[in-house]
């Protein structure tokens, strides 16, 4: 198993001004008392660094800068499928999948749609709500495990975007789990790298992985993207106050989407040994799920991330204004929000109109809690992502 976590801000929520969050770096993230410097420094331990000067070797690096979230944006495609539609294509119905999930429709990409064009107007959508122009943006992330090029898809957004001073762009895999790792990259490129306008895009296809004859799967996913402009600013500003990452291999056997085996043409070479090359085009299976042992994981060890990340930033779960969790299943989030004590009514959810969409999800949800107004500039979020891998991670974060 490998984990992350660790202290963001010097500042902390304004529910809890009267809490001081301890001292500690951990990772790459740092967090402060009152009074204490806003500065950290950081030095060299390098292997052989005695032989070399301090002015080589223990140079101080000042970390001066927090960043924020500025603006959000979203996209579907068009067609929605409803619980009754997939009725006629499978042994289920509207009641039988609505009471186990929550889900009542989803969005499914068509061949007039691409996950880049969704992708693309959903930043475009968080650079006009942070009022920043795409020659300003500096980085692009886009947190996909369904990109349309082997190779990525965030330079197209880039270039989707009219970026005319081709920023770094770039993709990060980690399935459901992807946006929060997204946040805390943006973060570091920020803290660590200088960049001031962080775009941060959660998009997924998941439909093009489904067996649409599986009842089990089917009824899950759907397609979607959101963004969020993450910016640099002052530290006491600073809006992303502790994180908490990890990552589990032995998990994959319960949520999966692997290469299928290589089928081979078994020709005898001319050495007479049979000869396994040139393999055939590989492919990647239908998603695989064991939906009783992902729930089981999801409700023991989300709250934990939550509580952990929490007790970082100096809050309970009692003190935070929104609880933001992936949209997988609705048992889950209830499960999660019992466990920390949060009442349904600050519980942000719109499984039920878009089903599981995977990096999209969280994103997705709270682009539309914020132009619906329900979360409002100030508001203190803890969000968790959690999924294939497996991967889980939480963050706590100040909007605006």
């Amino acid at each position: 198993m490998a984990n992350a976590s660790g202290f963001f801000s010097p500042s902390v929520p304004s529910v809890s001004r009267r809490i001081k969050p301890l001292i500690g770096t951990t990772g790459s993230a740092f967090s402060f008392s009152e009074g204490i410097s806003k500065r950290v420094f950081c030095s060299s331990s390098i292997e052989g660094s005695e032989k070399l000067s301090t002015s080589q070797s223990r140079i101080p690096r000042i970390i001066s800068k927090g960043c924020k979230l500025v603006g959000s944006g979203s996209a579907a495609p068009t067609l929605q499928i409803s619980n009754d539609d997939l009725a006629k294509m499978v042994d289920t119905s509207d009641e039988w999948i609505s009471v186990r999930t929550g889900i009542r429709n989803r969005r499914v990409l068509t061949g007039k749609e691409s996950l880049i064009s969704l992708a693309t107007e959903a930043a475009r959508k968080a650079l006009q709500m942070a009022e920043v122009d795409p020659d300003d943006v500096d980085l692009v992330l886009m947190c996909t495990s369904t990109p349309e090029d082997l190779f990525g898809s965030a330079p197209q957004i880039q270039k989707g975007l009219g970026c005319k001073k081709n920023p770094l762009a770039y993709d990060i895999t980690a399935a459901c789990s992807g946006f929060m790792l997204g946040l805390v990259s943006a973060a570091c490129h920020i803290r660590g790298g200088g960049f001031q306008n962080v775009l941060v895009i959660g998009a997924d296809a998941l439909s093009r992985h489904v067996d649409w004859t599986d009842r089990g799967t089917c009824i899950l996913f759907g397609d979607a993207a959101g963004a969020v402009l993450v910016q640099a600013c002052d530290t006491e500003d600073d809006g992303l106050f502790s994180f908490d990452l990890h990552s589990d291999g032995d998990g994959r056997r319960h949520l999966n989407a692997g290469i299928k085996e290589n089928e081979v043409d078994h020709t005898v070479g001319s050495n007479g040994s049979v000869s396994d090359f040139p393999p055939r085009h590989a492919s990647y299976s239908c998603i695989q799920m064991n939906g009783k042992e992902v729930f089981r994981f999801a409700v023991r060890c989300v709250p934990q991330s939550i509580e952990s990340a929490l007790s970082k930033a100096g809050l309970t779960g009692s003190s935070i204004d929104w609880l933001l969790l992936h949209q997988a299943n609705q048992r889950i989030l209830d499960a999660v929000a019992t466990r920390l004590e949060v009442p349904p009514e600050r519980v942000l959810s719109n499984l039920a109109n878009y089903g599981n969409t995977s990096a999209a999800s969280i994103p997705l949800a709270l682009d539309e809690a914020v132009r619906s107004g329900k979360v409002k500039p100030g508001h203190t979020i803890a969000a968790a992502g959690f999924g294939a891998g497996l991967t889980w991670g939480s963050a706590v974060l100040r909007w605006g």
